[in-house]
């Protein structure tokens, strides 16, 4: 038995500084654990073909670890100012045996979510699996009158409309057994003043992976969401004041990121 709130340790906040977006996984003082040393597969995705979009770090590169070790390809999907975390995600998926495909570029565009889908295809045969976990967030501590409509934007237009478009092309392509899994958040049912716009879309999230899941239920396709707590990644230092991310997971039961 292992008390849970003591089993692994809460990074060290106060000592990091604000990092420039996107940021990247070398700017943390105390770098995510994303399951390199612990992880074990066992085979339970041997021979699936998937896209992980935000990949290069955090989440998505502990989906892209993980998948990679049960016995999955994967294409990668990053921006272009992340590519050295991107290598280090591609490292350990091929370390695990497992293909890597690189494929840098920005959401906001349907065409590259277009072109995203037609990678996997093209280079892994095909598409089982769509992880949605791409996301843009900026902290804006004076609310709604500090969000601009080009941030506004910008949220949406990478949390919600690439949502569309990936699952979008993905289903044309995905045979019955496929899965979309979509990352939500806590905001989605919690939101916070400061992260408005954000909140929104994540919100937005949880009503289109229930009504997608309706919709392709009937071609074996399933599609579920996962909304996690605070999670330290990158994004937080490079989207937060520094006198929030510094108290970032206290406030959740388990009292740590």
């Amino acid at each position: 038995m292992q008390d849970p709130t003591t089993r692994f340790p809460a990074p060290v906040r106060e000592r990091q500084g604000e990092i420039a977006h996107p940021g990247l996984t070398a700017d943390m003082i105390s770098p995510p654990d994303h399951g390199e040393n612990t992880y074990r597969g066992s085979g339970r995705l041997e021979g699936r073909r998937a896209i992980v979009t935000g990949a290069d770090s955090g989440i998505g590169r502990a989906v892209a670890i993980a998948f990679a070790r049960e016995g999955a390809d994967v294409v990668l999907s990053y921006l272009d100012e992340e590519e050295q975390d991107a290598r280090e995600t591609a490292r350990w998926v091929e370390e695990a045996g497992r293909k890597a495909v690189s494929v840098p570029g920005d959401l906001r565009s349907e065409e590259h979510c277009s072109a995203l889908v037609e990678t996997a295809v093209r280079e892994l045969g095909g598409i089982d699996i769509l992880v949605n976990n791409a996301a843009f967030q900026m902290v804006q501590m004076g609310g709604i009158a500090d969000i601009t409509t080009e941030q506004f934007d910008r949220v949406m237009k990478t949390n919600l409309y690439a949502l569309f478009w990936l699952s979008k092309a993905a289903i044309a392509q995905m045979k019955p057994g496929s899965t979309i899994v979509n990352t939500s958040s806590i905001q989605g049912a919690s939101p916070s003043p400061e992260l408005l716009d954000y909140a929104t879309t994540k919100a937005g999230i949880i009503d289109f992976t229930k009504g997608l899941a309706a919709d392709v239920a009937r071609k074996g396709i399933r599609v579920n969401a996962v909304a996690p707590g605070p999670i330290w990644t990158p994004l937080i230092p490079a989207t937060m004041p520094k006198e929030k991310f510094e108290t970032f997971g206290d406030d959740v039961p388990l009292g740590r990121a």
